[in-house]
């Protein structure tokens, strides 16, 4: 099950952010606690960030970003993390079919993410849950701590 993240949810979180094999894929460079405290309670004042949970055990998060006017039938998804501990066992798949049910409940009829072109095991579980390939943002994403620029896909699925 999805659930909006509560302040109780900021460790959780931010060990995924900032784990070593996740946060190359996420949004924020690596940082300390204290100077993520800030992005995490901005994130929950805006409802956006969400935490997966198996048998009430926190297995992974997700931001859930809904879009606006004649975009409003949108959702976008970010922040996608499954924690390592729980890896290998189809969670990823299972919290984007959780996804689905969300937004299909919400009324969105669109959801759509970008992941890193080389991502590739990303790339696999979103395919399995129904997302397709829609065209390459190139030079998308910058990795200042590896000074490098990363090509992204975009992938939707149709509600």
């Amino acid at each position: 099950m999805i659930r909006h993240a509560a302040a109780a949810d900021f460790e959780f979180i931010y060990e995924l952010y900032m784990h070593p094999l996740i946060n190359p894929w996420l949004l924020y460079e690596p940082m300390n606690a204290h100077n993520f405290k800030p992005i995490f309670e901005e994130l929950n004042s805006r409802t956006v960030l969400y935490v997966y949970e198996h048998n009430d055990i926190p297995v992974g998060m997700c931001k859930l970003v809904p879009e606006e006017h004649r975009s409003a039938h949108v959702l976008y998804i970010g922040g996608i993390g499954i924690h390592p501990s729980f890896a290998g066992n189809g969670y990823g798949v299972k919290l984007m079919e959780e996804i689905k049910l969300f937004a299909d409940a919400e009324g969105y009829k669109r959801l759509e993410l970008s992941v890193a072109i080389i991502n590739e095991k990303a790339i696999r579980v979103y395919e399995k849950a129904g997302f397709e390939k829609e065209g390459v943002l190139r030079r998308y994403t910058y990795q200042k701590s590896e000074n490098r620029y990363l090509d992204e896909v975009m992938m939707s699925c149709l509600l």
